[in-house]
Formats: C-alpha cells, structure tokens, sequence
C-alpha cells in the first residue's frame, strides 16, 4: 500500500513534497493515526542509539507489539511479514498497524483490486467438530451444541469426559475420536488426562484403564496436546502416547505432539515435567522448552530450544507463526478453515512470517491482510479452494 511506503520514508525523514501532503492527510484523519504514527517513533527512539529505522531491535519491537496485543485483549490480523526484502522492526510494527487500525476503515482502500470470489459462503472458521468410533464400530456425530450421553462417557457437544472406572477390567475396550478438517475438540480420559485434538487429528485410547498397568494411547495422526494425570494417582502407572514414528513416555506432564501425514517430521513439544522420546534408532529425554523433530524416514531425533507458547497457542484459539513460511502458514489455514491451496506463483511459498492469527476471524481476512502487506498481488477463491497468483 502507498500509505506503507509513505509512513516508512517520513520516519526516515526522505518524504517528496508530494509525499508529505499524503502524509499530513493520513496523519490529521483520526486520533488513532496520530497515536500510532507517535507509537512507532517512540519505538524508533528506544533503538540502540542509531538514527534510522534499520537500526530498530526487532525482537524488542516484536515484544513491545505482544504486549500492546495482550493490552487490547484481542488477537485480530496481527500478521509481521519477515523475509529479504522487509527485514527491519519497522515494517513489522507497520504491519501491525495495518492490521491493527484496518478494521476502522483508516487506509483508503478503493483502489485496491477487488480478489475474485466464487460460492465461498461455506468457508467459516473451524468449531468444535469429532467423530467417536465405539468398541464395536458404531459412530457418534459430537458436534456444538449437540449433548451426548453414554454408558462410560457424555458429552455437552464441545467436549467428551469418560468415567472413571476401578481398574479391575481384563480386556481393554478402546474408542476413536477423529477430528476433521475444520474441527477441534477435547476429551477427558477415564485416568484424567486432558487431551485437546486439533484440526484434522485422530486419538485412539482405552475406555478404562488397567489399574497398575501402563496407559497407552496411540496419536494415529495430527496434532494433541496432553496434559497428563500423575502416575502418583495410578500406583506409579507410566502414560505412553504412541505413534508409528515415536514413542512418547511421561509420568505426569504436559507436552504438545504434532504427527500429521502430509509432514515429513513429528514435532514433540515439552511445556513442564520431562518426557522420554524413544524411536528404533534413537532415545532423547526432553527438558522444559525443548522440542524434538523426528525424521520418518531415518527416525533420527534432533532437539531444539523453541518458544512453547509459540509452538501450543493453537489450544488457546490463537495460530502463532515464527519466522514461518507461507507454504506452512497455509497449511495450518487449509486445516482449520477446510480448504485446498494452490499457488500459481510459486515464489510466495518461501517468504516468511512472524505473527499471530485469531482462529474465529473470517478466512477472507486473513487473505486480505496478506494484501494488505503487499505479499499477494492477486489471489482467487473458487468454491474451497484458494488460488495464490
């Protein structure tokens, strides 16, 4: 957008005549502009003592732009394109404050060329949606706003609880609980963990668990967060999320694993307590803040250092990326919103994003804040699928 340009080069002090009177418009439209104009030379001030923008610490911008997120109470369009060509804390602040004030109509965007649309009415952010498969085959529809009750489970449509049983079973029946694309939910295990299932995710677990014995479940695929109940409560049981990549091993604790199909690496997340991650070639104990990535194909582990709130927003209605592409981004988009993606031009795959993402905001939001940064020049939604040209 011109605006973005003309912002950038007055902080830079390099505005044509011409230029200036844009400005001045802009600046003297709302109070709004005026204090966000104020906002990014207050941060602009906080540099290391350089003069122009460049010179900005971006991840001291990237925290002051957080905390004024956290203020607001609101996670809307809050997208920071980061890449080769826009490199400096000002355009992320910039694009905060696109994203920020564009909801108010403060950018003249008449000009901007109109995307093409075709029959995208059914496109709506993802619900809490799941399927459960019983011990003898039968399925049950859980969906909002639709209570279910079983012999050893109920649910009030946004989540699933099991009783809990008294351990003296012989034969463990187990259930299925498969998430589709555009879907969350989350289940209550009879031992009391807490599993939240993200979009297009399947659990398999027991019905009841054996008392003295391990408890074992089995992310078939996608991505769960766990929050294990302590072995201390089950005669010292160990609890196993098991996988055809991994094996995952814990008392008590929570962790975050991500195994969808169409990754070539499974991503186990520490949040507190310690994990034991074991593959047929390798063994790694995690520590808090740490992440595993398994390779399918040689199942060799590598661990890393990573930001847990980043890596598990999801849980908490929020899609955080870091320094993400946007081949990724979109796949975490295609998940939640139910859509294909297809870029024509193939060139957009790469350039990269910080940013956080509010998952009840409208799909052609998210696209238009992309426009809005300049990184898609055009794109085309044709029923459910989305078209980068």
């Amino acid at each position: 957008m011109k605006e973005v340009s003309i912002i950038l080069k007055r902080l830079k002090s390099r505005l044509t005549p011409e230029e200036e009177a844009i400005f001045q418009e802009w600046f003297q439209h709302s109070i709004k502009n005026r204090e966000f104009y104020e906002m990014l030379i207050r941060l602009k001030s906080e540099g290391k003592g350089a003069h122009e923008i460049q010179d900005l610490d971006i991840k001291t911008a990237w925290e002051k732009i957080q905390l004024k997120v956290r203020r607001e109470h609101r996670v809307s369009r809050v997208l920071f394109l980061r890449s080769k060509w826009y490199k400096y804390a000002a355009v992320a602040v910039i694009a905060f404050g696109l994203s920020y004030f564009f909801r108010d109509n403060l950018f003249d965007l008449q000009n901007e060329t109109k995307p093409s649309i075709t029959n995208h009415n059914d496109i709506v952010p993802g619900t809490d949606k799941a399927t459960l498969t019983l011990e003898d085959g039968s399925q049950i529809e859980l969906e909002k706003g639709k209570p279910i009750q079983l012999r050893n489970a109920n649910s009030n449509g946004e989540e699933i609880t099991y009783k809990r049983g008294n351990g003296k079973i012989k034969e463990v029946a187990f259930n299925y609980l498969t998430v589709p694309r555009g879907g969350e939910y989350f289940v209550n295990l009879a031992d009391g963990t807490k599993v939240w299932l993200n979009s297009e995710s399947q659990l398999k677990f027991p019905v009841t668990f054996i008392q003295g014995k391990v408890r074992e479940v089995e992310l078939v695929y996608g991505e769960a967060y766990f929050d294990v109940s302590s072995s201390i409560e089950h005669d010292g049981s160990l609890f196993k999320v098991v996988n055809n990549n991994q094996e995952v091993e814990v008392s008590g604790t929570e962790f975050n694993v991500k195994a969808y199909r169409d990754e070539a690496h499974v991503y186990t997340t520490l949040v507190e307590g310690e994990i034991k991650i074991k593959t047929q070639n390798a063994n790694q104990v995690l520590r808090p803040g740490q992440q595993s990535k398994v390779d399918i194909n040689n199942k060799n582990i590598v661990v890393s250092k990573v930001d847990v709130n980043v890596e598990t927003s999801w849980k908490n209605g929020i899609f955080s990326f870091n320094d993400k592409q946007l081949k990724d981004i979109m796949k975490v988009i295609s998940r939640w919103y139910d859509v294909d993606v297809i870029f024509v031009n193939k060139e957009l795959k790469d350039i990269a994003f910080i940013g956080q993402l509010g998952k009840n905001q409208e799909l052609e939001d998210v696209l238009i804040t992309l426009k809005t940064l300049s990184v898609i020049e055009e794109y085309e939604i044709d029923n459910k699928t989305i078209i980068f040209k």
